[in-house]
């Protein structure tokens, strides 16, 4: 048996006593809000995207990616997105209902699309992508969605930057976020910034300083701490098709204060593969080293580190020891070909842990 196996699977059972116990109450842990997609992974690992000669399917969107990664771990979740009366549409959620996420509040809309997305995949650091999400369904979501999900209902909503750039969309968070904030329910905003999802990507900025004061915890990279104060388009550089890690010029410190005076009580900046930082108004930062592993793919580890994190907030760990946990499961995601369908699972991740020194 592996070293700390036998206490590992008494906390799992112990765990999973937990959730049957659990099943009596009304209250869900997570929702989570926003894109889904089919997502095409390149075949040719390390070719020019020219070059590819195949892709894998899976599915993919920040949203979905967490979703699936907090149901892996044992986390009752739901997700509000939707899909278009289309083989993809089928394709999302026969995957999100073999992983046991909650789909009852995902509507099927005759009028728009599910969305796709291509992947290259060119190690360690070209990661060129291509959405394509031109009436897109999971920008059509609305209040009266909403109103069906029962925010209320759950523990923790979280959302994604991406979907408040067009409408209906941007209504239904800004009403899921009022519905939250009313009924106690802890939010955490994923910042997702995806510029060319934005027709001026100032506005990325500008939409998501006014939602800050409502958020409980914001997750980012450095260069998406830096779009949430963007002041320019100069100051915004995508090369070889980063959507997901352009480069933009600024001042990282000053950045993350003004963030913070907004209201924010938490901010946690993700370092790549040192780990990350948690910042609070008036206190020092805190570094929360990752995993060293050899990467192999990039894309979705931090909805994994989402994941992670949630599983271990919703336990009551400190912040330390769940940004850990979400560490772990990004430097697991980080060796596959792919996301939501590498999520780990709570044995998993903890193994993981365990065989790398513990949290």
């Amino acid at each position: 048996m592996i070293p700390g196996q036998e206490k590992i699977r008494g906390f799992l059972w112990s765990q999973l006593n937990k959730q049957k116990m659990g099943k009596v109450k009304l209250t869900m842990d997570v929702i989570t809000m926003g894109r889904s997609s089919i997502d095409l992974y390149s075949q040719s690992i390390g070719a020019d995207f020219v070059d590819i000669k195949g892709f894998d399917a899976f599915v993919g969107g920040s949203p979905l990616n967490i979703a699936v990664g907090c149901s892996r771990l044992g986390l009752n979740t739901a997700l509000l997105t939707a899909v278009g009366t289309d083989k993809v549409g089928d394709f999302i959620l026969n995957f999100l209902t073999n992983e046991q996420v909650n789909v009852e509040f995902i509507p099927k809309l005759s009028h728009a699309r599910s969305s796709a997305v291509l992947l290259g995949i060119q190690p360690p650091d070209k990661f060129p992508l291509v959405f394509y999400r031109d009436n897109c369904a999971d920008s059509q979501l609305t209040i009266d969605h909403v109103d069906q999900a029962q925010i209320e209902n759950f523990k923790i909503l979280e959302i994604s930057g991406t979907a408040l750039n067009v409408e209906p969309s941007r209504s239904a968070v800004l009403y899921a976020l009022e519905k939250a904030v009313k009924n106690d329910v802890d939010v955490i905003l994923d910042l997702d910034f995806r510029a060319d999802q934005w027709s001026d990507v100032r506005s990325f900025g500008i939409t998501t300083r006014s939602i800050l004061p409502t958020v409980t915890i914001a997750i980012g990279t450095e260069e998406e701490v830096l779009a949430t104060i963007l002041d320019s388009e100069e100051q915004i550089n995508i090369s070889d098709q980063q959507i997901s890690a352009p480069t933009i010029s600024g001042n990282l410190d000053q950045a993350i204060q003004r963030i913070l005076a907004l209201g924010m009580k938490i901010l946690i900046v993700k370092n790549g593969s040192e780990g990350v930082t948690i910042h609070q108004l008036n206190k020092e930062p805190e570094k929360v080293p990752g995993f060293p592993v050899e990467v192999l793919n990039v894309l979705g580890a931090g909805d994994a580190f989402a994941s992670g994190f949630i599983y271990g907030y919703l336990e009551g760990w400190d912040m330390y020891k769940s940004c850990r946990m979400g560490n772990a499961s990004g430097a697991q995601v980080v060796l596959q070909p792919g996301c939501a369908n590498f999520m780990p699972t709570l044995e998993e991740s903890l193994l993981f842990i365990e065989a790398k020194g513990g949290f």
